[in-house]
């Protein structure tokens, strides 16, 4: 219900199938400023599994798609962008969040946090703006038909910033808007990890990249570990009252700002709750 209210908030309540309707966006705070950068390609974090961060994705969305050509770059399979653009051209909002289920999201064996619906609602959102008339575009770049078998993570974070910067040559007259895992976002390699090598955001171009991270504020997000899966909690390291977009390199230049949304709520699979199971296209792992 919580997801549901999310999503719900960041438009006003006006009749979706009216193509001149302009919604209005519940942007996190900073929003404009975030926008106001030059930089082409921006990289918003996500932990997987949380209601309050897609929200917030979904809100500085809305606001860069009233300037001008958005695409949406999210880190789910490459083999959904046909059924997305489907989804992106139903007729109703019914058909878009069923069209959206026939992917990752229906599939009861997805657990992961970009099937959490939280997500799928952020989605939906997605098609209201499509509806609204303005000009967006669903851009999966998750690598599932170029796996090399038996590489290391490095190697997943070079197909990942391919994958992200084929967004960009696909519409070059758009800005691309990416979700992606936190760790992804990152500029910089992580000394004691060093199989990841440089983070997918590291291999784009550094003076069209703008990054955030996300602060750690506690709560719990849905997750899975060798115990089973559900909801985790979260031990909070940021200041727990900070709110919205905060500009300023963070450890020493890995990211460009931080995006703080408070304490978060777990938000469980799509899949789980009443909604058709139906067969995926693509890995979610």
């Amino acid at each position: 219900m919580l997801e549901l209210l999310a999503a719900a908030a960041l438009f006003t309540a006006q009749p979706t199938d009216q193509p001149n309707t302009r919604p209005d966006c519940a942007a996190p705070t900073g929003t404009d400023a975030l926008l106001a950068r030059p930089e082409r390609i921006l990289v918003i974090p996500d932990w997987h599994g949380a209601v309050e961060i897609p929200a917030a994705f979904l809100g500085i969305v809305c606001e860069a798609a009233k300037q001008g050509p958005v695409t949406i770059a999210l880190e789910m399979p490459e083999t959904e962008r046909v059924l997305f653009r489907n989804a992106l051209s139903a007729p109703t909002e019914e058909a878009a969040r069923n069209t959206f289920l026939y992917g990752d999201f229906g599939n009861p064996r997805s657990t992961d946090g970009r099937n959490s619906l939280a997500m799928l609602d952020m989605m939906v959102g997605f098609w209201r703006l499509k509806a609204a008339g303005h000009d967006v575009a669903i851009h999966p770049f998750m690598p599932v038909e170029s796996v090399i078998r038996g590489r290391d993570q490095a190697w997943w974070e070079l197909e990942m910033a391919y994958g992200i910067s084929r967004a960009l040559a696909n519409r070059p007259e758009a800005r691309v808007l990416v979700f992606v895992g936190d760790l992804h976002a990152r500029k910089t390699g992580y000394e004691r990890f060093p199989d990841i090598g440089t983070p997918a955001a590291g291999h784009l171009h550094a003076s069209d990249t703008f990054t955030l991270t996300i602060a750690n504020q506690g709560g719990a997000t849905w997750d899975c570990d060798p115990n089973g899966c559900g909801p985790q909690t979260r031990r909070g390291r940021y200041d727990p009252d900070a709110r919205g977009i905060i500009l300023g390199p963070v450890e020493d230049g890995a990211y460009d700002g931080v995006l703080a949304v408070g304490p978060t709520t777990a938000s469980p699979p799509a899949a789980l709750q009443d909604q058709p199971a139906v067969t995926s296209s693509g890995s979610s792992s």
